[in-house]
């Protein structure tokens, strides 16, 4: 009974993850969206409220990484492992995110999309679960 409340958690949790990325129009304002679905490697980047795109990235983030702890939780019912997931986190938040907002500040002509597209989907998409959830499942059944 256990291991299927464990699973219908993480299912529930993973569902949650979908519908943010089904929702993201109408959640969070984020005009490089349908920026990016077109032909944007020939394009300038469209005016953005700056403000409103960096709360957007971050609050969606934040969700990302609640529900991604939340899985990891399940998964593992480690306190070290969310410690250290914390850590790693923060670390990339703060890279990603700094290189993200200085390519927005700087951003003139039609160079360097791609390497905004990249930054920008490591910081909405809950990629570092991908990342982390073999790894840890490797390290902690590796050393048993």
């Amino acid at each position: 009974m256990r291991k299927i409340l464990k699973i219908s958690g993480i299912v529930v949790l993973v569902g949650l993850l979908v519908l943010i990325r089904a929702y993201e129009d109408s959640l969070f304002y984020d005009p490089l969206l349908d920026f990016f679905k077109m032909d944007y490697k020939s394009k300038p980047l469209p005016e953005v409220d700056t403000f409103a795109l960096q709360t957007g990235i971050v609050l969606r983030f934040l969700l990302n990484t609640l529900i991604s702890f939340a899985i990891l939780w399940l998964v593992f019912r480690d306190k070290d492992i969310i410690k250290l997931s914390a850590i790693l986190y923060f670390l990339l938040f703060a890279i990603f995110f700094l290189a993200f907002s200085f390519i927005i500040f700087t951003s003139e002509g039609v160079h360097g999309h791609l390497i905004l597209f990249y930054i920008r989907r490591f910081l909405i998409q809950p990629l570092f679960l991908l990342i982390l959830l073999p790894a840890f499942y490797f390290q902690k059944y590796k050393t048993q």
